[in-house]
């Protein structure tokens, strides 16, 4: 089936790749973090959209529910939280224009060069071959990342588990300033530890008034 001489297939991903670069674009110029953040969801939505059509189901629907469903989701209830001051963020943006065009302006040019026509072309790259109807996405490419890529695997799996030490390690180191209870202590605590009481006389006080009532009539 075409439309204008193109493909079912090619108008789709020329539709979903528009939408991706506009919603790229909007990200880092919208002025509000928070409409910035629904724009970032909007590419995530169109990529794995164009992941679907390479026929990476896995890699699409993980995409919505760990990126959508929950890092953003973080994202912009942290955002709203903070309520941060933009006026105060976009101080010096100016005076660092200088420095921040040459190096934008190098990385765009090694982007053009390295996904360019010459490595990523049409006829560099084919397409995916047709796979039959019990081919499963999902146990492919386990079995290429626990064979092929083993060992950059487990090495990303090392620093994701240094860096979850070390969160934790930062956020119980002992502070001064931070209170914490022992739960040991509040279990063997007892009633008696809790409350006292203590028999007294009731004291009445005296308005002013009446004392000065008291003093006149003295």
């Amino acid at each position: 089936m075409t439309f204008f001489g193109l493909h079912f297939q090619d108008i789709v991903f020329y539709t979903l790749a528009i939408v991706l670069l506009f919603a790229a674009l909007r990200v880092i110029t919208a002025r509000n973090p928070v409409h910035a953040a629904l724009y970032l969801v909007l590419a995530f939505f169109t990529a794995a959209g164009i992941w679907l059509l390479l026929e990476a189901e896995f890699l699409a629907i993980a995409l919505v529910l760990v990126y959508v469903g929950a890092v953003m989701v973080l994202f912009l209830f942290v955002v709203m939280m903070l309520d941060i001051n933009l006026d105060k963020l976009r101080e010096g943006f100016w005076n660092a224009l200088p420095i921040a065009l040459p190096v934008g302006g190098l990385m765009a040019v090694e982007m053009v060069m390295i996904v360019g026509t010459r490595y990523f072309g049409a006829d560099k790259v084919a397409a995916p071959p047709a796979q039959p109807a019990e081919y499963s996405n999902t146990a492919e490419l386990g079995r290429v990342l626990y064979t092929d890529y083993l060992l950059p695997f487990e090495l990303a799996s090392i620093v994701l588990l240094v860096a979850i030490v070390a969160a934790i390690a930062l956020t119980l180191r002992e502070r001064r300033e931070s209170k914490s209870m022992n739960p040991a202590d509040q279990v063997l605590v007892k009633k008696a530890d809790r409350i006292r009481i203590v028999k007294m006389d009731s004291v009445v006080e005296v308005p002013s008034e009446v004392k000065t009532d008291t003093k006149d009539a003295k």
